[in-house]
Formats: structure tokens, sequence, C-alpha cells
């Protein structure tokens, strides 16, 4: 708990013994002694290379004055620490790093330094259709090495996936009807694998290259400068005295630090070693407070203005500004909030659950006063995406205004180890995604060389007989299957290839409102067993079982599931439409949302207890849970042929009873008293 108002979150939980520490469990391992400066010396040269690239310095012009040469450079600097920071297998990470590593690293420097050298005959000779026999030799090659630094930092599943795909050129003429397409030689695959933009220099890439780095420093200078507490210390103390004042806390801290940092992991890791333990100080059960920090750091994600690497592939993937992602996300993000917030408070007052005494919270004033250069930077983040529109330059404008004011703290001044610790964990995150990009853009290569992304959308309309409403569901359920084995990232790449087509073309729907779709689905195992990542990483520091606490975060995040086909179905959920439209909409999926949630946990605001004993609340629960979701559902559209006031009109006939049975519930319950 927070004892006064100058109170450290970092030091106000008691380790467990018991529980594992992430940063001991991890995969990445130590390097010796004289490397322990290269992470940090390669982040800042690729640092540099960056801004040259963005800014147009001219310090660089080797490897920044051609595009592609730049990001050759990017996975030339990066790709070779993977071998070096992940060993061939878990059971090495505590091992010192073997010769075959250091040799494996520095054949896949040589190997894409050849790359970058030959960079302009590349482009201009076309060397992804007819090469020399020498860069044919190092297509080979670069193709195993990226293979094996993504089996490495993203894990088999991709790696399997990744090679799978990257081979299907060679047989594609000979596969079944829906997959059948146009098969490439061995040589012919490599080199437009290697060497052509639509490959491993695709999308993924260059979208890392081009936006995600600035946003992933931003996100590791405000974790190091104390951004996680000044946002844990805010959120208390606006919340923490209120009904289920930590649970609260955990969705306005989480989302916050999600925003920036756009990790779910870490996120839990970073917000719930404060908001858990407070939970359970007010009786909040174990399961249920793990639930919790895992889908407000799930949201998190979803929540601008940052949102993950995902987002920045997918304005790419659209060709719109990232600001016209961060604008779509506003609302769903906000419903998705506003449903966790209600069952919260719902769960609280069910049960008699109060907040922390508020002579224990850190007070507005004194939180303000030593970090409001926190919210300036948010400030000023927000305004250059939305207003300027300078997306790929804006973090690092953030991260230099943020250097320059944390200066000024006493509490957290850096100086030349807090510099060098965050130049070191950013690179640690820049090889792992480096790894993952490149793996996956095989991928995409794979679907490109051989035609199937322009023909796998009319396969995906006939096996769904034309009907866009089971193409959406399909679209669900294989965007989290395919989020259980892979990356969020990994996961949307394909579907965005393969399925996205045939639901924008095919199906007429909005292309911003697919490809969010896909998205949120994909992003939907952090908090869904079996896997449920997010809420397994929150029940380790709640000493829950982490099987029940899946459980709770999938009945806490219900709202969720189905917040994408509500947008989907009408856009104007996304901001697409005129002001009245999108007013309309927005206000009934509020307030459905309020009875969805009210319903989940049996409780409403101004009703109290929603029925006593089980058939009582069975039926209660379930009309108003039915009124939620009719009028949350947006009218007008052609899929839902009902106008707004027929929607209106039907949840009232589900609600009305509802609400005069839990009245009557009540004054009996009061009569038996």
């Amino acid at each position: 708990m927070i004892t006064n108002a100058q109170a450290d979150p970092a030091n106000t939980v008691e380790p467990d013994p018991e529980k594992p520490d992430p940063e001991k469990t991890t995969r990445i391992r130590q390097l010796p002694r004289p490397l322990v400066w290269l992470p940090a010396a390669v982040t800042s040269l690729l640092l540099l290379m960056t801004l040259d690239y963005l800014f147009n310095f001219g310090w660089f012009l080797f490897v920044s004055s051609l595009e592609t040469q730049f990001y050759y450079s990017v996975v030339a600097l990066l790709l070779p620490l993977v071998f070096l920071l992940w060993p061939a297998s878990a059971s090495l990470s505590s091992k010192p790093v073997p010769w075959y590593d250091y040799g494996l690293s520095g054949l896949t420097l040589i190997t894409v330094a050849y790359f970058v050298i030959h960079a302009e005959p590349i482009l201009e000779r076309g060397w992804a259709f007819a090469a020399p026999d020498l860069a044919i030799y190092f297509s080979y090659l670069f193709w195993v090495l990226i293979l094996e630094a993504a089996r490495r930092a993203g894990g088999w599943p991709i790696a399997m996936i990744a090679a799978t795909f990257s081979l299907y050129p060679l047989v594609a003429d000979i596969m079944p009807g829906p997959i059948q397409a146009f098969s490439s030689s061995l040589e012919h695959t490599a080199m437009y694998h290697t060497m052509s933009t639509e490959s491993v220099m695709g999308i993924p890439l260059q979208a890392f290259a081009g936006l995600v780095i600035g946003f992933l420093v931003f996100g590791v200078v405000l974790q190091k400068t104390g951004g996680g507490e000044f946002f844990i210390n805010l959120a208390f103390s606006l919340l923490g005295h209120v009904r289920g004042g930590p649970a609260k806390v955990s969705i306005f801290s989480s989302g916050l630090m999600g925003s920036m940092s756009g990790s779910v992991i870490s996120n839990v890791l970073t917000t719930g070693v404060m908001t858990i333990p407070a939970m359970r100080r007010i009786g909040i059960k174990r399961s249920f407070a793990g639930g919790v920090e895992a889908c407000a750091s799930t949201g998190g994600v979803l929540m601008p203005p940052v949102m993950g690497a995902t987002a920045f592939v997918m304005a790419m993937f659209l060709n719109v500004p990232y600001s016209a992602v961060v604008v779509a996300a506003i609302i769903p993000s906000a419903l998705y909030f506003l449903g966790l917030f209600i069952q919260i408070d719902a769960y609280s007052a069910r049960n008699g659950l109060e907040g922390l005494p508020k002579e224990e919270l850190p007070t507005l004033k004194a939180t303000l006063k030593e970090g409001w250069y926190f919210i300036f930077v948010f400030a000023l983040l927000v305004w250059m995406l939305l207003v300027m529109q300078r997306e790929a330059v804006a973090p690092f404008y953030a991260t230099a205004l943020l250097l320059v004011l944390n200066q000024f703290s006493k509490k957290h001044r850096w100086g030349w180890k807090q510099a060098y610790m965050a130049l070191t964990d950013s690179a640690k995150l820049f090889a792992e995604l480096t790894a993952i990009l490149v793996g996956v853009g095989l991928l995409v290569g794979a679907l490109s060389i051989t035609g199937l992304s322009g023909t796998i959308a009319n396969d995906f309309i006939f096996l769904a007989g034309g009907s866009v409403l089971l193409l959406l569901l399909m679209g669900a359920l294989t965007s989290f299957v395919l989020g259980i084995g892979m990356t969020v990232t990994a996961a949307y790449i394909f579907l965005a290839v393969a399925l996205a087509p045939a639901l924008t073309r095919g199906a007429g729907l909005d292309p911003m409102a697919v490809h969010l779709f896909i998205l949120y689905w994909g992003m939907l195992s952090f908090i869904t067993p079996p896997v449920a990542l997010g809420a397994f990483a929150a029940a380790t520091i709640a000493g829950a079982r982490p099987m029940e606490t899946g459980l709770q975060a999938m009945k806490l995040g219900s709202v969720i599931y189905f917040i994408p086909f509500l947008f989907v179905l009408n856009p104007a959920l996304i901001m697409q439409g005129g002001p009245l439209e999108i007013a309309i909409v927005f206000v009934q999926a509020v307030v459905g949302i309020i009875f969805f949630a009210s319903a989940m946990q049996g409780y409403m605001i101004g009703i109290g207890r929603l029925g006593y004993g089980f058939v009582q609340e069975t039926v209660i629960r379930g009309l108003i849970l039915l009124a939620g979701l009719a009028l949350a559902l947006p009218g007008g559209g052609e899929l839902i042929p009902l106008t707004h006031l027929q929607l209106l009109m039907i949840s009232a006939i589900f609600l009305l009873p509802a609400l005069g049975l839990a009245r009557w519930c009540h004054g009996r319950q009061l009569a038996i008293q």
C-alpha cells in the first residue's frame, strides 16, 4: 500500500520468495563482461541512423539515402544481437555464449552487410527477379538465419509457420484447389524473399523502421524516468478511496501505461505489483484481482495514442496516417474500459468492498507537483500525432522533452547509469521485434510471389457461402487461434493479407473497421484460457491459480468479445460517419454496455442486487443481458435492418420486466428479513 504522498510504489510491496522473478526466468542471457556494452552501442547507432533517415541530417548518407538500404542496415544492426542474447534453447540461458552463437552472429552481420552494400543494384537492376550467383547464395543464407532468429526470439510457432509459408511457393502448383497458385523455383523464391520490397523488406519491417522505433524508445524512457510510478500515484490519488478503489486504480494506471508501453506482459509486471496487493487488502479475491489487472493491461494496448507495434503496421497496410488509426480506436477502447469499470463497481457494491483510507493515499496536489511534466509530454505527443500528424517524429520530440524535464526532478534525474540501462533495454526490444517481423515478412512474401494474396480472399468468400456474418465469425476464430500461437503483430499481418480483402472487397465492409476487428480478436488470447498469457502473468503476482484467473479475466473482459462486431456492423463507432450518427450509436452503445456489464456481476446502480437465488438471478440477469446487447447493436445497416428506435424498443421489452422483477425481489427479501 501507499503510506504517504511521497511513497515510492516500488518499495510498497514486499517480494514473495515463492513467486518467480520475471527477470530471472527470462530466456535472455547475460553477455560476457567484454560485450556488455554492445546492446547500448547498437541502440545508440540505430537511433542516430533513424534520426538521420527521418530528419535528413546527412550524417549517414551511405545507409540512409536509399530507403531499402536503411531497412537492410536496421536488420544488420539488430539481427546479430538475437544470436547473442537468445540461446538456442531455454535451458542454456544461464550459460555463457557458446562459440557457435558468436559465429552465427558474425555470419548474420556479414550476410546482411552484403545486402546493405548492394542495395542500389538490388533496386535498380531488379535483383529480386534476376540476381548474380553470389547474391543468390547470400539469399539462401539470409533465409535460414532469419528463420533461426525468429525461432529464438518468437518461439517455435512463428518459426514453423514462417518456414512452412516461405517454402510454399516451391509446391504451390500441386496444392489442392483453394490454395493452389503459381509456383517458383528455389532460387527465385530466395531472391524474392530477401531482395524484394514485398517480403522480408516489406510492410512489417518498414513500419518498424519508420514508425515503431521511436515509440519503443519513448516507452522505455517513460518507464525509466518514473512514468509508471507517477500514473499509479495519480490513479490512487483520484480513485483509491472510492468503492473498490484499488481495482479502479488498476484500470486507470494500466490503461495509461499500456497505451504508452504497448506491451501487455510488461504492463502487468509494472503496474500489477502495486495494484494487485492493494486490491487484496480491501478484500478482493486473488483470482479476481489478477483478472482485473490482466484485462486493464490488455485494454491499455488497444488504447490510443500508442497501442503497440501492430497499430503502426496497420497504418502502413491501410496506407493512412497513424493518427487515423488513433482516432478510430478511441470509442472502442473507451467502451471496453467502461465495461470493465462497471463490472468492478458492481462487484465491489455487491460484496460491500470499500476503498483505502484517504490518509494512506498520495494527494493529488503532491502527485501533480512531482510529475506534472509527464502529462505535459503526453499532451505534446497527442498534439503532434493528431493535430500536426507527424507520427514518425512525434515520439522523438516527446522523448527529448521528457529527458530534458526529467533532469529537473531530484527523484528521477538520470545519470550515465540510467541512460545506459535505457539503451540496453531498448536493444532487447528492438532485436526481438526485428526477428519476429522479418520472419513474418517471409509469410507475406510467399503469398505475394504466388499470387495467392489476390485469390485467397475469393476462397474465403466461397467457403462462407457469401455470408458476411459467417465471414466475420471465421475471421474472429482465425484471429483468436493465430493469436494463441503467434504474437499479435504476426497474427494480424497474416490476416491483413489473407482475410481482410475478403471482408473489405468481397463483403463491402469498412477497411479500418475490418483491420481493427482483426487486431481486437488477436489480442483476446491474452485474457482467454487456455493460453491467457496476460492473466497468467497477473496470477503469478496475485498468488492465484492461473486457470481460475484466466476465467475471471474472460468474464471481466467479456464486453471486448462483441465490441469488434459492433464497429464492423456500423463504422460510426470508429468515427466513420456524420456527427449525429456517431453520437446516437455511441450513446446507445454506452448504455447497452452498462446494462451488459451490470448483468455480468448481478448488480446495477440504482437498482441494487439483481435477484436472490439461482432462478431469480438467472432470469433477471439474462433479460438485462439481452437488453444491453439489443441496445448496443448499431442499427440502420444492411446486416442489422432495424432502426435505432426499433432496437431501443426491443431493449425495453427485455429491460422493463427485469427491473420490475428485481424490485419485487428486493421487497420480498426485505419482508423475509
